[in-house]
């Protein structure tokens, strides 16, 4: 039994729902009449969007399944769909074809004369479930570490149309934004698109749920005798005040400078980790190398 819906979404009879889903999706991007200005994109994006509002809803799947291209009269859906003329509203009559009560009996249910095995008619009141054609995209994107602890501007490029999107404070790479109508559009109506987040890298930061962790470098002198050392944040410049006899690895908390927790509206807090950088022995003074080799303790 000849089965052509599969055939116009490229995917086998024995596709899973995701298969048809992803295969949909594809070919919904590449015939979209805003992306492709084939004069026959048009036509076959209308055609991919009728066969997904079958084979994506399981209870037409299956009388599709049971029936295959009997429905059409015989045809295949490709040569079915043209046969409706310019002027038609495919969508509507795959719709009322479905919502009908009947049996899918022999003969032409399009031809001039004879009961229509659908049911109702197509000019009637079709009584069954209407499904709209599912115009949301989804995509991925990375975005830069600072972005998603501080918030900002992004720029994104979704089928050829480049447009800012506003990230919020506090963002982990995981979380999905949605974006209103930037999706696929039809009929004069338009999807959402459906980001999913990945936070890029950062060398010099680590992320511990709301907190930040950076390690950052401590002289000697201000180890062993304390000091003040200016420290690049991702805000801004801080002076951090580095105590007498601090140990390496010893952390400093700065509250409220880590990332924002969009549930609690609160924020993290930044912990400073020291790493005690030893002078080379070769750079310093010959009287203060013989004294430190003299007094230092061993133990």
């Amino acid at each position: 039994m000849a089965k052509s819906l599969y055939e116009t979404l490229e995917v086998s009879e024995n596709a899973s729902e995701a298969e048809i889903k992803k295969a949909y999706r594809k070919l919904a991007r590449k015939y979209h009449p805003d992306v492709n200005k084939d004069a026959s994109a048009e036509e076959k994006f209308k055609e991919i969007n009728s066969a997904y509002e079958i084979l994506s809803d399981k209870e037409k799947k299956a009388q599709y399944d049971m029936h295959g291209d009997s429905m059409f009269g015989g045809q295949n859906f490709h040569d079915f769909s043209r046969s409706q003329g310019g002027n038609a509203d495919l969508d509507d009559i795959l719709r009322q074809m479905f919502s009908g009560g009947g049996g899918f009996g022999g003969g032409n249910p399009f031809g001039g004369g004879g009961a229509n095995p659908f049911g109702g008619g197509f000019g009637g009141q079709g009584g069954g479930f209407h499904q709209e054609p599912n115009l949301d995209m989804e995509t991925k994107v990375t975005i830069p570490f600072i972005v998603s602890i501080l918030g900002g501007s992004h720029s994104v490029a979704v089928n050829g149309d480049r447009f800012d999107i506003k990230i919020p404070a506090g963002v982990n790479s995981g979380e999905k934004m949605r974006v209103r109508g930037k999706g696929h559009s039809q009929g004069g109506k338009v999807g959402d698109l459906f980001l999913k987040i990945t936070v890029a890298s950062n060398p010099d930061y680590e992320r511990d749920g709301d907190d930040l962790i950076k390690t950052f470098d401590v002289p000697l002198y201000a180890a062993l005798f304390g000091d003040k050392i200016a420290i690049d944040t991702l805000e801004k410049e801080i002076k951090l005040k580095i105590p007498a006899n601090t140990k390496n690895g010893q952390s400093f908390r700065v509250k409220e400078m880590g990332a924002m927790n969009r549930k609690t509206k609160t924020r993290g807090n930044l912990y400073l980790k020291a790493n005690i950088v030893l002078p080379k022995v070769e750079d310093l003074d010959e009287d203060l190398v013989t004294m430190m080799q003299e007094k230092l303790p061993k133990k």
